[in-house]
């Protein structure tokens, strides 16, 4: 960790000089947060805080809540699940330039999967726009 420490410390010494200071306010939860957080990372917890505060500032990170984790997880499933409706489209196509058939029955199955995917990946971006929307 020590290691670490002297990398970043290098790091920012090679940036101009920080020569301004900017005051934050903690409750004790906060606090033990931002010191389990830098912790971690095995930084200052006033270096953590500047580190996280500019990546934020400069979109580098763009700060999640706990609820949008769950938004997030559904935007990746149905990500997969398209992926795995494309492979059904494919196996179709497939078939059909094969001189094979397929059935309505089958064609409507993957169009129900399409618009189910399609559905709950509007559906969680919107989600995600909303909170990006409101800042929550």
């Amino acid at each position: 960790m020590a290691d670490k420490q002297r990398v970043r410390r290098r790091e920012r010494q090679a940036d101009a000089p920080r020569s301004h200071r900017v005051n934050l306010a903690f409750n004790d939860n906060e606090l033990a947060v931002l010191h389990e957080a830098a912790g971690r990372e095995g930084m200052a917890p006033a270096a953590w805080a500047a580190r996280a505060a500019l990546a934020v500032a400069k979109e580098i990170v763009v700060p999640v809540s706990v609820d949008a984790r769950e938004v997030l997880a559904e935007l990746i499933q149905s990500r997969g699940e398209l992926g795995r409706i494309g492979n059904n489209f494919n196996q179709i196509a497939f078939v059909l330039n094969s001189g094979g058939t397929v059935t309505p029955a089958q064609l409507e199955a993957v169009s129900i999967r399409v618009e189910a995917a399609v559905k709950r990946l509007d559906d969680a971006t919107l989600q995600v726009m909303r909170e990006r929307r409101d800042g929550s």
